[in-house]
């Protein structure tokens, strides 16, 4: 038997000690963990808590387990959005496949739970953004997903919107670049796909009635087309507004999430022609800001909302010592006065819901709308208390069971329950 696990390796030191002789369907191990309303897979999946974290485990052909973790491994390196691999075992006994080692991502969501526990309203726009933006910035690092749908999507909440991650790599190709024949062919899969799977949600009396399953595809394909055409269209500058326009134009690209590799100017007789290269944003700007200045790690447009609480909350300082207040000081105050402690409030029952910063960024919500029925800034601790009573015990579980529970399982004196690895 051999293990190949990613570096650190010594994260993943207790999952040694799992039945990997057995068939995966068949170990009985106290450290499996089921999860709720989980996606479909053509493979044998389960789920193990170990040291803290919880793992997702594969039963796949050695062959595609390497390539799997190879291409997971790539996607990581460039900052796309996927599961985190952890590593493969493989030799594990005649007629037993590999293992696949995965971790599981922290508040995720299935698309069968979005639209079977909605929100605000039904899921379908914010669904299609992100598994638009996901495909394009596949396709912009060269890789050829072959198997792009909802069920080898989780989604999490990011500030009210949806951010999609790759789940299943099985099929995907990576290159130097995509020809415009492999993209949209990827693309004619997607919509397929999805069209598909919303089709069984309708049969099976999930799908809200506006929803239309074959629209949704259709949908998929034209905004797909708009944000690459926004991302690498060529545009004809005047030497007079040259500056100005390749600024706003990569102020554009930012604001979606992706850098400029290259610029080109290519001179014409009517002027020049600018080409920009775009890749993917190796790190939100937002999120890396953020951490830097309080070490809470957030995605984007939560990190963003929170940024401008953090920027609200300087003003008010300044205000009431007529001073002026460093960015370092006010960020490190309003994560002791005002962060901390609405954390440190959360109802423990219901810590698992969302992320805390996703948590925080709903309770500013919360507390422009009861601001606005009261005519006055009911304050954030005011809101915090309303929110946790009225809207964050109807936010659905996440896959995972409670952080408390897989933490317990964690500690467990006993973690055998199989044959050692």
């Amino acid at each position: 038997m051999r293990f190949v696990f990613s570096p650190p390796a010594d994260e993943a030191a207790g999952l040694l000690t799992l039945p990997f002789g057995e068939p995966l369907e068949e170990w009985q191990d106290k450290r499996l963990v089921e999860i709720r309303q989980r996606g479909l897979s053509r493979h044998v999946v389960r789920f193990v808590a170990d040291g803290g974290e919880l793992y997702a485990l594969k039963s796949i052909s050695e062959r595609l387990a390497r390539r799997e973790y190879r291409l997971l491994r790539a996607l990581a390196e460039r900052g796309v959005p996927a599961v985190k691999v952890v590593g493969i075992v493989v030799d594990r006994g005649p007629d037993l496949d590999a293992i696949l080692v995965t971790r599981f991502l922290e508040y995720s969501t299935t698309y069968r739970a979005l639209f079977s526990n909605p929100r605000v309203g039904h899921p379908s726009d914010r669904l299609l953004d992100a598994l638009v933006e996901l495909l394009v910035r596949l396709h912009l690092s060269g890789f050829f997903w072959g198997d792009c749908s909802l069920s080898n999507t989780l989604f999490r909440y990011d500030a009210g919107t949806l951010a999609a991650y790759l789940v299943d790599a099985e099929t995907s190709e990576q290159h130097p670049s995509l020809s415009t024949g492999q993209r949209l062919w990827d693309v004619e899969l997607a919509t397929e796909r999805t069209g598909g799977e919303l089709l069984d949600l309708q049969a099976g009396g999930l799908l809200p009635a506006e929803v239309d399953p074959l629209s949704f595809g259709e949908k998929l394909s034209q905004r797909y087309d708009r944000l690459w055409d926004e991302l690498t269209r060529e545009e004809k500058l005047r030497p007079t507004e040259q500056r100005h326009r390749i600024a706003k134009r990569l102020r554009r690209l930012n604001d979606l999430g992706f850098d400029a590799d290259e610029l080109e100017l290519i001179s014409t007789p009517d002027g020049n022609k600018l080409r920009i290269r775009t890749k993917v944003a190796e790190a939100g700007q937002h999120s890396a800001q953020l951490f830097r200045q309080t070490g809470i790690t957030a995605d984007e447009h939560q990190a963003r909302r929170l940024l401008n609480d953090i920027a609200s909350f300087r003003g008010y300082l300044e205000q009431k010592s007529s001073s002026p207040v460093s960015e370092t000081v006010a960020a490190h105050r309003w994560l002791e006065e005002v962060y901390d402690p609405v954390v440190a409030a959360i109802p423990v029952g219901l810590r698992d819901r969302l992320a805390p910063p996703e948590i925080f960024h709903e309770i500013l919500e919360h507390r422009w709308y009861l601001s606005e029925q009261a005519g006055t800034d009911v304050g954030t601790t005011a809101a915090a208390k309303s929110y946790f009573k009225t809207v964050l015990p109807t936010v659905p579980d996440p896959l995972t069971t409670a952080t408390e529970y897989v933490a317990e399982l964690s500690r467990l004196p006993d973690q055998g329950g199989g044959s050692s690895a």
